[in-house]
């Protein structure tokens, strides 16, 4: 005969106990662990949360705040990178004396100006200057085809031109010494103090003095005038002398230099000016 659920053995009852609250133990262990919000569950089992299942929704920045980085946090804008500190001389001796013997430029550039007679030239770099000549061919390019320089006016074309191809004259980096015989045989006097200082123009050559393409000069130094600009300037003021302009003096303390006064020895309260157009006319001085 079949006994009745209330006369069970106790020991039964016993193990039914066990098993419910095993089952408990288990249900209450994943509750737990779900609800610490620990990266990962217990045995190694990555836990998703239910934020990183939704689908994210844009939101829009308020206007003027930094925007949010992926932690929500505001993101740090990227600072602007420092600006190299402006150049005045260069480091170090230049050369004194090359081999007398010249480097001429490779490569062309395009016609500077719109009309005008086209006057081309080579770029020569002295053997023994330590100098790359197409990197001056390059500064001198930029130079001479700036719209504030020469071809401005309208009335004269500029072009570098190849080793091999024709030209109407050559810009020479020379040594000091180099730079004072080539003057010297061109009718110039190039020294200050017994020695060689200036660059010069002879004809058909434009020389610019490695001492001042690499040092400038005092007052400009003095002044904080970058080399940069003093190159441009003995650019201008030798090739203007080829293209047949004089020298000119300060028209006023306080005013800008014109570019074919001899900024090189002084400025003679003068603003240092690299260029022979301002403000898109041929700027002048009374003549020298």
């Amino acid at each position: 005969m079949r006994a009745s659920s209330t006369s069970r053995s106790p020991s039964r009852r016993r193990r039914r106990a066990r098993r419910r609250s095993g089952t408990g133990w288990l249900l209450a262990l994943a509750l737990t662990a779900l609800a610490g919000g620990a990266g990962t569950l217990a045995f190694g089992v990555p836990q998703i949360r239910a934020a990183d299942t939704s689908t994210p929704t844009a939101t829009a920045a308020p206007t003027g705040s930094a925007p949010a980085s992926p932690t929500g946090s505001p993101a740090a804008s990227p600072s602007p990178s420092p600006k190299a500190p402006p150049v005045y001389r260069l480091p170090g001796k230049p050369p004194e004396r090359g081999e007398n013997s010249f480097t001429i430029g490779t490569t062309r550039g395009a016609v500077a100006g719109r009309s005008g007679t086209l006057r081309t030239y080579r770029i020569a770099v002295e053997v023994g200057s330590k100098e790359d000549v197409e990197e001056f061919g390059a500064f001198v390019d930029r130079t001479l085809s700036d719209p504030r320089s020469w071809t401005a006016g309208g009335q004269v074309r500029l072009q570098r031109v190849a080793r091999g191809e024709d030209y109407d004259f050559t810009v020479y980096l020379a040594t000091r010494y180099t730079a004072h015989e080539m003057c010297a045989r061109g009718g110039t006097n190039n020294n200050i103090n017994g020695v060689s200082y200036t660059s010069c123009r002879a004809v058909g050559q434009v020389i610019v003095n490695l001492d001042r393409w690499r040092l400038s000069v005092d007052h400009f130094v003095e002044a904080k005038i970058p080399l940069s600009l003093y190159r441009e300037y003995v650019v201008n003021h030798e090739t203007g002398h080829e293209l047949g302009r004089s020298h000119e003096r300060c028209p006023g303390d306080g005013k800008t230099a014109p570019v074919m006064m001899q900024q090189t020895l002084f400025l003679d309260g003068c603003k240092a000016n690299a260029w022979p157009y301002v403000k898109g006319r041929l700027y002048r001085g009374p003549l020298l």
